[in-house]
């Protein structure tokens, strides 16, 4: 198990390939870009260094792709990609519990209970002795941080280390010569996009958080989810009038390309139009609405509720809100935001650096499994299941739902053609989506027109991108009329076309799949292996927390002022 060593740092400009750990009480970050060419490499500071648009241009995507990224986060894997993403998608059923004890990714991912064949419970059924909510308790201490056991501690870091430079950037933006106003809101508009994103994930994964504006700061007023992502909101809003009001888009041209790393300018990944970065903020905001409401699809029932929660229903309002916004946002073919690796210097490295990269090769070696839940969302005849393969031999865990029978294929190495690669080791050949995605603003307007009443419209959308991603399924639109007829097929396109993006475990959430079934929740005919049996109509009881306390390395050294909300989900 390799430990990480956190230290505190004042502000502070570090030289090229050092290593920035991150997080403290009052949330000062070290200032390391390793792609920042030192003024004085003995003695640098933010002031003497960053004074130019080259300095500045670094300086900011680095604190992003770095210090939001890539610092904080060694374990068996080597990024935000890797790890933070790594709990999302093992509690949203893509990947198996990991192989591996670092971390709790052994214990994240598995449900309090599941019956693997409910008409015959006697020896199928599972039940955990060690439920999530106990291990998530027991373990958000210091200690357990400094031993590399707190799950809760890591997207916190990351996202309050991007906050922070973030801050510092635009604090610095005013000192440095040469810019003209079109380049510096480009860096502006970037700064707030970023924080925008994360206070995003922040306020979409924890039960309350901070508000940090400015550096250094002490704050420790806490506030609730919904605060937080008001906050996200109020950024990325910051970020599209900002963008509206640049003229001059040759300046603002050169400053995207000088703030996106070389290797991810390829694919989607090449630097964003003025317009196709406002239509992302759209589909962001969209995003924050969906993802913080509920919309439950229990038991292929559309009126299911779920009787505890943190968060409260979609209404007909913020159905059409989101309709709105996507109808504003991403197109087809617009560039986004990607990270790709590189063969030296990479903010995450190809095998290790994210989840889809580790799960690339077979499964009696990999860290994360492929989970059977998520080749459940394939129809038997999508050609995207070229993906997957099951002839590197079966690999049946422990007895939970670790146990797998499928592999996720290298797609450069295997050479797939006419489908997303959703896996691969290869340098610089799988393009991770950090941002949304038209596929995601697309499926975003299916469920919208879905839930508002209009299934054929919707079902068009989820039509659109199995095209898109070359599926080769007949088409749904026009013949599934039913509401739970097109909420399956909707909930199964987005688990197919959104795999590995970081957002699985807030779908099962909203649509009440991960809350106890005392509650309203469980997943229903999912497919399952026990004992070395394949089962097709388990039910799984999760009892996963819907909203994480705030950490301890949080709480402990910056204790909650007066008037701070609850830092623990009252609801567990």
């Amino acid at each position: 198990m390799k430990n990480i060593n956190f230290k505190f740092f004042k502000e502070k400009v570090v030289s090229k390939l050092s290593y920035a750990a991150v997080l403290t009480s009052v949330l000062i970050v070290s200032s390391c870009k390793k792609q920042l060419d030192q003024i004085n490499p003995n003695n640098p500071t933010l002031a003497g260094s960053v004074v130019n648009e080259t300095g500045i241009t670094q300086y900011a995507m680095g604190t992003v792709y770095w210090d939001g990224f890539n610092y904080g986060d060694g374990w068996l894997g080597d990024s935000y990609f890797s790890l933070p993403w790594g709990y999302h998608e093992l509690m949203g059923d893509v990947i198996g519990g990991g192989q591996g004890s670092n971390n709790q990714t052994t214990t994240m991912g598995v449900p309090d209970k599941f019956i693997a064949d409910p008409l015959n419970p006697g020896s199928t059924t599972f039940t955990n002795p060690s439920p999530q909510v106990g291990i998530i308790r027991s373990f958000n201490t210091t200690a357990a941080t400094a031993n590399s056991n707190n799950a809760l501690f890591y997207e916190w870091l990351n996202m309050y280390a991007l906050i922070n430079g973030c801050n510092q950037a635009l604090q610095q933006l005013p000192n440095v010569s040469g810019l003209s106003t079109d380049k510096a809101n480009t860096i502006k508009a970037w700064c707030y996009w970023w924080k925008g994103y994360a206070y995003a994930q922040i306020g979409t994964l924890y039960y309350a958080g901070l508000i940090v504006d400015n550096y250094p700061s002490t704050v420790n007023t806490f506030v609730n989810q919904a605060t937080v992502i008001t906050e996200s909101n109020k950024q990325l809003n910051l970020a599209l009038t900002t963008l509206k009001a640049i003229s001059n888009q040759t300046d603002y041209a050169t400053v995207v390309a000088e703030l996106i790393p070389q290797q991810c300018q390829v694919g989607l990944g090449k630097p964003l139009s003025n317009v196709q970065w406002q239509r992302s903020i759209n589909t962001m905001l969209a995003r924050n609405i969906l993802l913080n409401h509920l919309a439950p699809f229990v038991n292929g029932n559309p009126a299911a509720t779920i009787s505890k929660s943190t968060i409260t229903p979609m209404a007909a309002a913020d159905w059409q809100n989101v309709i709105t916004l996507c109808n504003a946002g991403i197109q087809k073919g617009d560039y986004v935001f990607t990270g790709r690796t590189s063969a030296s210097n990479s903010f995450f490295s190809n095998a290790g650096g994210s989840v889809a990269g580790i799960c690339a090769q077979s499964n009696q070696t990999t860290t994360y499994k492929v989970s059977e839940r998520l080749v459940q969302n394939f129809k038997s005849t999508d050609a995207r299941l070229a993906n997957f393969s099951t002839s590197s031999g079966t690999f049946y865990g422990d007895a939970n739902t670790n146990s797998t029978r499928w592999s996720l294929v290298d797609g450069a190495t295997a050479g797939l053609t006419g489908i997303p690669i959703l896996g691969s080791r290869q340098v610089g050949k799988l393009e991770i989506y950090i941002g949304p995605t038209w596929e995601e603003n697309a499926l975003m307007l299916a469920e919208a027109n879905i839930r508002s009443g209009n299934i054929a419209a919707g079902l068009l959308f989820v039509d659109q991108v199995r095209t898109a991603q070359g599926a080769g399924i007949p088409a749904v639109s026009g013949v599934v009329t039913s509401l739970a007829g097109a909420l399956n097929e909707l909930t199964q396109e987005r688990g197919a076309a959104l795999a590995f993006r970081g957002l699985s475990f807030y779908d099962a959430r909203r649509w009440g799949w991960t809350y106890h079934t005392s509650n309203g929740g469980g997943r229903y005919g999912a497919t399952i292996i026990y004992n070395k049996t394949v089962y097709t109509n388990a039910t799984i009881n999760y009892n996963f927390m819907d909203y994480w306390d705030v950490p301890a390395d949080e709480t402990v050294k910056n204790p909650p002022a007066s008037g701070s909300v609850a830092v623990q989900n009252a609801n567990y």
